[in-house]
């Protein structure tokens, strides 16, 4: 099913981009351009089906390291929440309601910018927006949860063996959880920014402050699970 949905994405993409030369994601300005749009966001939804159902799979398999089991069934929590946030680029903009009443028809249907138009300057290599908020940034992160989280618990593993405090499977598990949670705290964040219409790249003063805070949290947590996790291990090592 996750399969017959990417496949469907990609032939889409290269169909509506490559042959077609048309815009791909919020246009409706003609039927062939609306049903692409419709089959698209259709398929969407069939793949984060499936992810769902190997999500609730993983909840009952117990297979190998704890910490890497953990860390892919929180990576595929936090990617369906982000696979759920492109949710937030199909809505109307005020423009957007000034051009279909001029023009007696809906041309675009939503955008990724908030308060500057789509297609303005962005960062080089991702395009978010320099001007305003963009939607892309806190979905992006969302979908490559699914990479970040278990790179997280796979380099606690390679640690290990050079710290023996890592070497229990439940301290680098709280630490898989400390990392996950600190990953959908970023997600929030850059989304919270975006929807206030500020760009990534100009950062205001509750931004940075909501920042500094989700460090020190992050920061804060881990120092925590270290300590106790090296407490316990001189301790395990002193009754041997």
């Amino acid at each position: 099913m996750g399969l017959t949905g990417v496949a469907a994405e990609m032939v889409l993409i290269i169909g509506q981009v490559v042959v077609r030369g048309r815009q791909l994601h919020f246009n409706v300005s003609t039927p062939a351009d609306q049903l692409i749009h419709n089959i698209m966001a259709s398929t969407i939804y069939l793949v984060w089906a499936a992810v769902l159902v190997i999500a609730i799979q993983l909840l009952f398999d117990k297979p190998g390291d704890r910490a890497l089991r953990w860390s892919i069934r929180l990576a595929l929590g936090t990617t369906l929440a982000g696979m759920m946030l492109g949710n937030l680029m199909f809505r109307v903009t005020p423009s957007q309601e000034r051009e279909a009443a001029a023009a007696g028809q809906q041309l675009q249907l939503g955008s990724h910018g908030v308060g500057v138009d789509d297609g303005r300057p962005g960062l080089p290599i991702t395009g978010w927006s320099t001007q305003g908020g963009d939607l892309r940034i806190g979905h992006f992160l969302g979908v490559h949860a699914l990479q970040a989280i278990p790179l997280v618990a796979l380099g606690l593993v390679l640690l290990a063996r050079r710290f023996p405090a890592l070497r229990p499977e439940g301290a680098r598990t709280a630490l898989v959880a400390v990392a996950a949670a600190s990953y959908a705290g970023l997600i929030w964040l850059v989304t919270w920014q975006a929807e206030r219409g500020e760009s990534i790249a100009h950062p205001g003063g509750a931004t940075l402050i909501a920042t500094a805070c989700w460090l020190g949290a992050t920061i804060s947590l881990s120092l925590l699970v270290l300590f106790r996790a090296r407490r316990t291990t001189l301790v395990s090592t002193r009754i041997r």
